[in-house]
């Protein structure tokens, strides 16, 4: 079984600049979906910048926040949300999905989608960590085809 890593290079946009919006609430998942993104950026040859948001419900907004300076290609939504014993679980997941769809398809933006919606922590584990389930990396790469998607349409700008 190939590892996350092994899935399939990454495209090669050199120069190409990325943005990683990172909701760390869960630590330990937030640094291992980095670094699965950044494992598959340096093939790629593309520069990552970081910014870090409360939640997943506030990802969306960072990005919209972000996208109005024209200085990014393409953004990477990282986080992780667990179910609990109440609706808000289904919420956070519900709306910060329709928010990233809605700038990706609203506003032409090129989003790979990294936001985790588990059960439980071990599930968000296997997911995040680069060596098994590699969402992170398979984010960045999701954004990576849809920036050269977007350049194809576009003649090739930002």
């Amino acid at each position: 079984m190939k590892t996350g890593a092994q899935k399939g290079a990454a495209l090669k946009l050199p120069g190409a600049r990325v943005l990683l919006v990172v909701a760390p609430y869960y630590r330990d998942i937030a640094d291992m979906l980095q670094r699965g993104a950044e494992a598959m950026a340096a093939p790629a040859e593309v520069t990552l910048d970081r910014v870090f948001v409360p939640g997943a419900f506030e990802v969306p907004a960072a990005i919209a926040h972000a996208a109005r300076k024209k200085a990014y290609d393409g953004f990477v939504a990282l986080g992780c949300v667990v179910r609990g014993e109440t609706s808000h679980y289904d919420y956070v997941c519900g709306e910060s999905a329709r928010g990233l769809m809605d700038l990706s398809t609203r506003e032409g933006l090129a989003i790979g989608y990294g936001i985790l919606t588990v059960e439980n922590i071990e599930q968000a584990e296997v997911r995040a960590d680069p060596a098994r389930g590699d969402k992170g990396g398979e984010a960045l790469k999701a954004a990576l085809a849809m920036i050269t998607l977007k350049r194809r349409f576009s003649g090739g700008g930002r």
